[in-house]
């Protein structure tokens, strides 16, 4: 009996140049092809450019004493040991840390949620949603003054609402300070991250959900049970996005709070921009950007250690 093969003349004649491997696959086992590195190059170079190059030029300059007029001096560790014996360097690192630390455990859930809640089909939730990502579009600085304005002492909500903020000067205590920057922070940032989940939870396989009906499963057990463990991916990236831009944030605190009252919000950052543009001390002030950089690339590592985020592989990988 002769078998008739369903497969084209073209098809074949490709898969017996591949060694009969189906077009687009690899033959690693893994089900996927990647594309060649040539793909990378542009943004390879880009990234040299703008990220490489000006980090090893600041990594130079952290080892050499300038005033942004005269020659660069080669002044070796000096500008690492003066930074180790700051104690204005060791709070701000301490208070950029703090800062990330409640701005992932604020922002995550809250985005969580609100991601999964617009990735439905709920009445009015294009518009609720589109409503809601509008601090995304404003910059760092359009939010910081606008919510200095409507937090100032003077004239602003507290002043007229004395039974709720006291003396009505959120930012003369560390505490309270504190929690204005990261109450803003959320304000802004919550929105990216929710645009994040939102596009993960759609990518959600709708079968695993009936199936999960089927079996008696109401909405919250399948939050727990599948939805949140296919967030898994998204959830790490997001949480390196805060943890990134936690350590870098500057505008919010030059414009809200100036790093006062005293020291007690001067975060690593903006003591870097005193260091460079008030004292005119780019040597220690190229140190902690390097300093800064370091800690963030070491807790992003920690995090993809941890999640085995780095072992994870998508069967769409390449296609």
């Amino acid at each position: 009996m002769t078998t008739t093969s369903l497969t084209p003349p073209a098809t074949q004649r490709r898969q017996a140049a591949s060694g009969g491997r189906p077009p687009g696959r690899s033959g690693t086992g893994t089900g996927a092809s990647r594309p060649g590195s040539a793909w990378a190059a542009p943004a390879a170079v880009f990234f040299a450019l703008f990220a490489l190059v000006p980090l090893v030029l600041v990594a130079a300059l952290s080892l050499s004493s300038w005033d942004g007029l005269s020659e660069p001096e080669f002044v070796g560790l000096d500008n690492w040991k003066k930074l180790l014996d700051d104690p204005v360097m060791l709070k701000s690192l301490w208070l950029s840390v703090l800062l990330t630390v409640l701005g992932v455990a604020i922002q995550t859930p809250l985005s969580i949620l609100l991601g999964v809640w617009a990735a439905g089909h709920q009445r009015n939730r294009a518009v609720l949603s589109a409503i809601y990502f509008v601090p995304l579009l404003l910059s760092a600085t359009a939010v910081s003054v606008l919510w200095r304005a409507v937090l100032d002492p003077n004239f602003g909500v507290p002043a007229q609402a004395a039974w709720l903020f006291g003396d009505g000067n959120l930012f003369g205590v560390q505490s309270s300070a504190i929690g204005v920057l990261v109450f803003v922070s959320a304000w802004q940032f919550t929105p990216l991250h929710t645009l994040i989940y939102q596009g993960a939870a759609r990518a959600v396989p709708q079968v695993l959900y009936q199936a999960a009906r089927i079996d008696g499963a109401g909405t919250v057990r399948q939050f727990f049970h599948i939805t949140l463990p296919q967030l898994r991916n998204s959830i790490i990236t997001s949480m390196i996005l805060m943890v990134v831009g936690g350590l870098t944030t500057f505008e919010t605190v030059l414009i809200l709070t100036q790093g006062g009252p005293g020291t007690d919000t001067t975060i690593s950052a903006f003591y870097m921009y005193q260091q460079a543009f008030k004292s005119f001390d780019y040597g220690t002030a190229s140190a902690i950007g390097v300093l800064l950089v370091l800690v963030a690339t070491f807790i992003s590592l920690i995090m993809v250690r941890l999640s085995g985020y780095g072992k994870m592989r998508s069967t769409m990988e390449g296609l």
